[in-house]
């Protein structure tokens, strides 16, 4: 594989890949007949992201050599962010930018041509891999929204840095609402100041959502695509449904194309139509939680849709399905599940209970997305059947 990108898209090359690091820490690298793709899924399966770059993006693109197979790779994703680590130097100096992959060089190559002749080169190791692709259908969402991304940028401008995530939901008047989420068992005491942004339905060029409706998802992902989309001055599309499945946001250009997909919370309806209502929710008292039944089963789920899959192919003998392992749902917070105990008992159980495990995203209600391994039959003439894999991280 080797590419040649102008100066001009350099800058918009290294946003993207800005964008993808707030997501996973690896990159997928995979030269296609139709463009480069990137991409990336976080540890916890919850969230993904592609952009797929089609070839008038490149001065020069050639996906693989005459005669040979389409290669792949995976690299550490702070490796390649390295490369173009300060946007504002790439857009001083740097005048084209080549990237070539080879079967017979064991690193991903990428050269900065700069002013003055100056030449800079970065080989950065790689591990061959499968291809991380995620199934999923943006038309099967019934709900849809599309506005300029400065509209939505400017929206979560007023939010603070520090905050996790927001929920997004259609309030009186067909006005689009975006509110952080503040946990409801939360002591009342503890909570910080509850930030709403309203959007009338003129900024928006479409709007197909009932009033009432609302999901809520990780803020840092979205401030990511956010800021991706309002550098390159593209719309922002977002699908989405129910809470509990996943929202979908696309870009499209004659250039390239963005998917990001997220995990929603599992909320019941009452707090969703609360962003009908510029009240804060209330704490909801314990006897009354501990009566609401958990929906942690996926059995309602429509899988084959919102599952990632990993795309493998029979090009080589002995090539073998791994054994399936499935992704547990994450568990509800403790409190939701127990009845009050005895002073000892509430001691023993803290000094039980587990810590949070770094780098983990905060959603102890948001369900993973599944992942999987695609192997196409020999003789099937549709599409290929899922079958669970181990994750990429197992492999040796």
């Amino acid at each position: 594989m080797k590419c040649l990108i102008a100066g001009s898209n350099v800058k918009v090359l290294g946003k993207a890949v800005h964008s993808l690091s707030r997501i996973g820490d690896e990159l997928y690298l995979e030269p296609l007949k139709d463009g480069l793709s990137l991409r990336t899924v976080n540890s916890s399966r919850s969230a993904y992201a592609c952009f797929l770059f089609a070839p008038l993006f490149f001065q020069q693109y050639q996906a693989a050599s005459p005669g040979q197979d389409l290669l792949r790779c995976k690299i550490l994703m702070k490796s390649f962010l390295s490369v173009f680590r300060s946007l504002a130097m790439v857009e001083k100096t740097v005048e084209k930018c080549c990237i070539s992959l080879s079967g017979s060089n064991s690193h991903l190559v990428v050269q900065l041509h700069c002013k003055y002749g100056v030449k800079k080169t970065h080989n950065l190791s790689f591990q061959d891999c499968e291809s991380l692709q995620a199934v999923f259908n943006p038309a099967s969402c019934p709900h849809l929204l599309r506005a300029p991304a400065r509209v939505l940028a400017e929206a979560v401008l007023s939010f603070p840095p520090a905050l996790t995530e927001v929920t997004l939901g259609i309030g009186h008047g067909r006005r689009v609402i975006l509110r952080s989420y503040q946990e409801e068992e939360a002591d009342s005491t503890n909570k910080a100041m509850v930030t709403e942004t309203s959007i009338g339905e003129e900024d928006f060029q479409q709007l197909h959502a009932p009033g009432g409706t609302a999901v809520t998802f990780c803020l840092k992902e979205f401030r990511g695509l956010l800021s991706f989309a309002e550098s390159a001055n593209l719309p922002l599309t977002i699908h989405f449904d129910v809470p509990g499945r996943p929202v979908i946001f696309t870009i499209e250009d004659s250039l390239l194309d963005g998917h990001f997909v997220l995990a929603t919370l599992l909320e019941q309806d009452p707090c969703s139509q609360d962003l009908c209502s510029p009240k804060p929710r209330q704490p909801v008292p314990q006897k009354q939680a501990q009566s609401i039944p958990h929906l942690d089963d996926f059995t309602n789920d429509d899988i084959d849709c919102y599952m990632i899959a990993m795309e493998t192919t029979m090009g080589s003998e002995g090539s073998r399905a791994q054994p399936s392992t499935s992704l547990p749902p994450i568990s509800q917070p403790s409190h939701d599940l127990a009845p009050p105990l005895e002073e000892e008992e509430e001691e023993e159980e803290e000094e039980a209970e587990p810590s949070t495990v770094p780098g983990t995203p905060p959603p102890k209600k948001f369900r993973s997305l599944f992942f999987g391994s695609i192997l196409a039959p020999v003789h099937s003439p549709q599409g290929p059947s899922p079958v669970l894999a181990e994750d990429s991280d197992g492999e040796g």
